[in-house]
């Protein structure tokens, strides 16, 4: 028996875990796949954007910031590397430009030119605006994740991997949880399952909260031949139909889809990967002649677009940390602070204006 079982090996269980046990619980976080981070957190594009998501997710990022850049016990390396966000718009794109950059902070206006000088295959006939944030910076995943799991195991917490959930149930203030790795319990049960947080609420007998997976895929492409990609920052479309990222020398491109699927280990659609490909190559002066590599993963987004944190009300000890959409490397930081505040009764360093749109409770019915 344990005192908090994290069902979930990605980064969000596994920095939830750590920030748990070094608040004095005896924790262990069972993942079903061989490793950990295997799904979203292992396809991530893996990048900090300070003004990346609502308001809610903004405040999130604040809160994160400087444990990135400060990890302490996390890492005794950078986890964060200068990377900057440009983000270009068509006319009709203009509004959705307009919105971003309301309450944004750190971020500069650019012209289509301005916006060529930075990245010189973007076509500045084709731009009717651009923005970039220069500090934008790129995040070593592996590190962050590998930090966490030498925290938790420092405060002998346990992970164990190959362990799918087969069965769960409550039963005398405990939690029990059957999996291929033998059984567990505890009082307190994070659900930081990803995709699959909704079909281990429905196995715990609670309702769903309408966790959507969408599928994100990408490529490795050559990099432009002439080019030095190493110090332009990411960039794509303001209105998210497709985006690239320096990578080793290489271009990750991806056409910003968001497909709703089914909880799975996903993997790209050709036609899908063809068309975001084709919407780049309409941006830039490159065309596209060669796919090195292709992937996908899930990125799963609640009803509302905003993370769920909180205990379940109809539930005893049974914690939402699920809904992350793709903000949830760069937001692992502040939930995982925040997780482990609210299972040990405290408040967390959040607005109560935040933690009300977190929790779990806004799904519930109005009496």
């Amino acid at each position: 028996m344990t005192d908090i079982i994290v069902i979930g090996g990605g980064i969000a269980g596994v920095s939830a875990a750590a920030e748990c046990a070094r608040a004095g619980a005896d924790v262990t976080v069972l993942e079903s796949e061989p490793q950990i981070g295997y799904h979203a957190t292992g396809r991530s594009a893996a990048i900090f954007i300070r003004n990346y998501g609502n308001a809610t997710l903004r405040a999130l990022n604040a809160l994160a910031e400087p444990i990135f850049e400060q990890p302490g016990e996390i890492s005794d390396k950078p986890i964060l590397s200068p990377r900057g966000e440009l983000m270009v718009a068509s006319e009709e794109e203009l509004p959705v430009l307009d919105a971003y950059l309301d309450g944004a902070v750190g971020v500069e206006r650019l012209t289509g030119q301005e916006a060529a000088e930075i990245v010189p295959i973007l076509r500045p006939e084709r731009i009717a605006g651009a923005m970039i944030e220069r500090d934008a910076r790129g995040i070593d995943v592996d590190l962050l994740l590998q930090g966490y799991a030498r925290m938790l195991r420092a405060r002998a917490g346990c992970i164990v991997t190959g362990a799918p959930v087969q069965a769960l149930h409550h039963e005398s203030g405990q939690w029990h949880v059957e999996t291929a790795q033998g059984s567990f319990a505890a009082p307190t049960i994070v659900n930081a399952a990803g995709a699959w947080a909704d079909e281990i609420a429905a196995m715990a007998g609670l309702p769903r909260l309408g966790l959507q997976p969408y599928r994100r895929s990408a490529a490795i492409i050559p990099a432009p031949e002439g080019h030095d990609t190493e110090h332009w920052p990411i960039f794509g479309s303001i209105a998210e139909t497709w985006y690239a990222k320096p990578e080793a020398g290489k271009l990750m491109v991806s056409p910003a889809d968001e497909d709703p699927v089914d909880p799975h280990d996903a993997w790209p659609e050709d036609m899908v990967l063809a068309e975001g490909l084709y919407r780049f190559e309409q941006a830039v002066t490159h065309e596209v002649t060669r796919l090195e590599h292709s992937w996908a993963g899930l990125r799963t987004f609640a009803p509302d677009r905003t993370p769920v944190a909180g205990f379940d009300p109809r539930a005893q000890g049974f914690f939402w940390l699920a809904g992350q959409g793709g903000y949830g490397v760069q937001t692992a930081p502040a939930l995982s602070t925040v997780t482990a505040a609210l299972i040990k009764g405290e408040v967390p360093q959040l607005h109560p204006s935040v933690l009300a749109a977190l929790s779990p409770e806004r799904f519930s019915p109005s009496p």
